[in-house]
């Protein structure tokens, strides 16, 4: 028998991770990947602020996949196969160890996203995959009798092949071969941005971060709801809790427009009462002093200042002047602040989407198209997107390296 002719298009993590898994499990295959840019593993270089946020110490599939807004029930399975330990052992079988944060992201002890880099193209290279740098993909073709594909380049064909693995993130190119297939592309919108408050007093605040705050948007709907540190900007509202909300609201903001109604609660680890009781606590000891000067709650003294102001207290209004319907705006801008969000930021030089390849047209265990044969996808391609932490790096590990390994055997 000949050996088997694998394609992956797309040289990012998925594109890499997944050549690299096919040929470990088929060594007589032959496997070429394509990248269209001279830079494979670009956004591998970017991530993490240039240190390369690895995957998250989370090591329990049913843990794991809640921090999926979209794709958790489909990876359930898929997690049980290759989860973050078995990334996490696998970069450490090829000489890269990673190190666990605080908050659980895991990073390469050298701090340096070169390093997964390196990591990559060495192993690539040891499997004798080859390369094809700065080659765009403009087209594929199924040949005849399911017997493969053939791709094609600017100058027209270029390869025939038994198997083909699109990789190629949220490139069009991508989702045109999967629709030109058959699949249903559910539309690609940002995921994982920040918040933009046309406040100027809130933006003077810039630099300030608050741990914790309860955000919730309202939808209409059941509120979408997140709780986490937050950091004030220059344009409106960043931090992990606001990530983290941007993407499980991503679909309802992008259909509105990016224009919302956020509540902020600052204290959530006090019940509404509980805050009532310690305001009123400061109004007896403090009652000569100033209010903005004199805050009976753990919060930045600026912060305090301006939550002040935003229930119309003056900064020379008295502890014992203050009514009970200024005590009850103060309570309602601490506990349930409404904010209006216009517009959305970008989240450092990381850029997720949701949307991609419907995954009831996919099966879990191989990432083949149901469609069709000897077709596999992984990577975000797929609608499949994680909040910030490492959870779109450890989807992809896991789809590219299920995909690898089912491309791979010969039958």
């Amino acid at each position: 028998m000949l050996p088997l002719n694998i394609v992956v298009i797309g040289g990012g993590a998925a594109g890499f991770f997944g050549a690299i898994a096919c040929a470990k499990a088929n060594p007589h295959a032959q496997v070429t990947l394509f990248e269209a840019s001279r830079q494979p593993l670009a956004k591998v270089l970017i991530s993490g602020g240039g240190r390369c946020n690895v995957t998250h110490a989370c090591f329990e599939p049913q843990r794991l996949i809640q921090n999926y807004p979209r794709g958790s029930r489909a990876l359930l399975g898929a997690f049980t196969r290759f989860q973050a330990q078995d990334t996490v052992a696998w970069f450490s079988a090829h000489g890269v160890h990673l190190k666990t944060e605080a908050d659980g992201r895991m990073f390469p002890i050298t701090d340096n996203s070169e390093t997964i880099v390196e990591c990559l193209v060495k192993a690539a290279a040891k499997s004798g995959i080859e390369l094809r740098i700065g080659t765009p993909v403009v087209a594929v073709k199924q040949l005849a009798q399911n017997q493969g594909f053939e791709i094609f380049g600017k100058s027209g064909a270029t390869k025939q092949c038994d198997r083909l693995l699109l990789a190629t993130g949220s490139n069009p190119v991508g989702y045109k071969i999967a629709r030109e297939f058959g699949h249903h592309i559910e539309p690609p919108v940002p995921s994982l941005f920040t918040f933009n408050i046309p406040d100027a007093k809130l933006r003077s605040l810039a630099g300030i971060s608050v741990d914790p705050v309860q955000l919730r948007l309202e939808t209409g709907k059941p509120q979408l709801s997140q709780t986490g540190p937050l950091l004030i900007t220059h344009w409106g509202m960043s931090g992990p809790a606001v990530l983290k909300l941007s993407a499980w609201g991503a679909r309802f903001l992008h259909q509105n427009h990016y224009q919302a109604k956020l509540l902020v609660n600052w204290l959530p680890d006090l019940h509404q009462e509980q805050v009532r009781q310690k305001i009123l606590a400061v109004k007896t000891q403090w009652s000569n002093k100033a209010i903005a000067l004199h805050r009976g709650v753990d919060l930045p003294h600026r912060l305090w200042q301006y939550i002040v102001d935003r229930a119309d207290i003056t900064t020379e209004d008295r502890w014992a002047g203050l009514s009970n319907k200024k005590l009850n705006q103060l309570v309602q801008e601490l506990t349930q602040g409404e904010y209006l969000i216009n517009g959305k930021g970008v989240f450092k030089e990381e850029f997720v989407t949701c949307g991609g390849v419907n995954l009831k047209e996919v099966n879990f265990k191989t990432m083949e198209s149901k469609l069709i044969p000897r077709l596999y996808f992984a990577g975000e391609i797929l609608d499949i997107d994680g909040v910030t932490g490492g959870f779109n790096f450890q989807s992809a590990w896991t789809t590219s390296y299920l995909a690898g390994n089912a491309m791979g055997i010969s039958s």
